[in-house]
């Protein structure tokens, strides 16, 4: 009768009040058929009917459609495994880096320099300079090689120079080249630290490279980079701008009290100093310049010995501007070496002859870049000394030898 009384609910629930007799007829028609329709099955089994069970709240099953890019727990234990020995490649790495901090922070000293800048006939300002400096050992004794510009203008009395371990020293005595301002000052206090220089310019464009000092006066920082290029010269540097030009440049950071800071290559030698940066905020933006190691021993060294550097003299003036036209019309391909265009009577170049549009193309073995590396390699080079050159005249290449002359016998100033 279950299906009987369904039918029944539905009915009246779909009616009103008063019924036809035509309704009724039906209606009487369809409960006579409801029980004959029971009785044929009673005679079958039974048929146990269950209600319908609701899905419970948050069980419903959910698709992740990244799932089989996920890692499963095994295969992340496998990467965990690889990470952890790629890793030891890196950390054998860095364990040199620390290693050279290690050797150097000690040889590496915070420099501050107390200038007077006069103002007017009779009244002074005191000027503060702070930069970095590195202690090695030069002709017998034990000195700290840094920038001019970081003492230049300041007393003895008034530098002072603060080692790694907190105390703090003063210069015995102090020599400056203004041409490559590269300063010396030496060192009384026995015992120091000291950095290996290295014994020539062997760093290559590419090789990795620390700078150590103290930038914006945060004593013994250690910065890592690259060389990025080498030979940058004729570089705009200001009033009282650098005469002989040869720089690294690298883009391990370099700061505001970097200057005379030492930059050294992986073998733990310094390969150049910290000078100078380019920058429209005055900060690190990855253009810095060192001066050579060869560079700085020559004048360090002279420094010492005798107080004073004496460079060699050659006696040419230089096209700044070989252009390619120039060299077209002098049979070359393009614009390579040095253009004489004068020679200094009584100078060494005229003794050998050298020409106006002779291009020196090689000097002391050194192919030549253009007319500021000629420049410098001369400055570089010691007095009467015989050097040879190789030099393109009239369509064709010629060898020289020239004994060069002492420059202050030529520059008076």
């Amino acid at each position: 009768m279950r299906r009987g009384r369904q039918a029944m609910v539905a009915w009246r629930t779909g009616g009103g009040r008063g019924h036809c007799p035509s309704q009724l007829a039906a209606l009487l028609s369809a409960c006579a058929l409801l029980t004959a329709s029971e009785g044929s099955l009673a005679d079958e089994p039974g048929v146990s009917l269950r209600p319908i069970q609701p899905a419970a709240a948050g069980r419903a099953e959910r698709i992740d459609p990244f799932s089989e890019s996920r890692l499963s727990a095994d295969e992340r234990e496998r990467l965990y495994d690889e990470v952890a020995r790629d890793a030891r490649e890196f950390e054998r790495q860095g364990a040199q880096l620390r290693r050279l901090s290690l050797l150097l922070r000690p040889a590496v000293v915070h420099i501050d320099a107390r200038k007077t800048g006069r103002r007017g006939r009779t009244a002074t300002e005191d000027e503060e300079e702070a930069g970095s400096g590195v202690i090695t050992r030069l002709a017998g004794q034990t000195v700290v090689i840094t920038n001019r510009h970081v003492i230049h203008r300041a007393e003895i009395d008034n530098i002072t120079i603060r080692l790694d371990d907190g105390r703090e020293i003063r210069p015995a005595r102090v020599w400056t080249d203004a041409d490559t301002d590269i300063g010396v000052m030496l060192l009384e206090e026995p015992g120091l630290p000291t950095a290996r220089l290295s014994p020539r310019d062997g760093v290559q464009i590419g090789d990795m490279v620390l700078a150590i000092g103290s930038p914006f006066g945060l004593a013994h920082s250690v910065t890592l980079g690259i060389v990025s290029a080498k030979g940058r010269r004729d570089l705009d540097l200001g009033e009282g701008g650098i005469r002989f030009q040869n720089f690294i440049q690298t883009d391990a950071a370099i700061n505001p009290g970097n200057s005379g800071g030492p930059l050294v290559n992986l073998r733990g030698e310094v390969v150049g100093l910290n000078t100078c940066i380019a920058s429209n905020s005055g900060g690190n933006e990855g253009i810095g310049f060192a001066i050579p190691i060869s560079m700085v021993m020559f004048v360090s060294r002279q420094l010492v010995e005798q107080g004073t550097v004496s460079r060699a003299y050659l006696g040419v003036a230089l096209d700044k501007s070989f252009s390619l036209e120039m060299a077209h019309r002098l049979g070359m391909v393009r614009p390579v070496g040095a253009r004489v265009t004068g020679i200094t009577p009584g100078s060494p170049a005229e003794s050998i002859g050298l020409q106006p549009n002779d291009v020196i193309l090689e000097f002391g073995g050194e192919p030549i870049d253009d007319d500021d590396h000629l420049v410098s390699l001369v400055s570089m080079t010691p007095t009467d000394q015989r050097v040879r050159l190789r030099v393109f005249r009239n369509g064709q290449p010629l060898s020289l030898e020239v004994m060069v002359a002492s420059r202050d016998l030529f520059e008076k100033e």
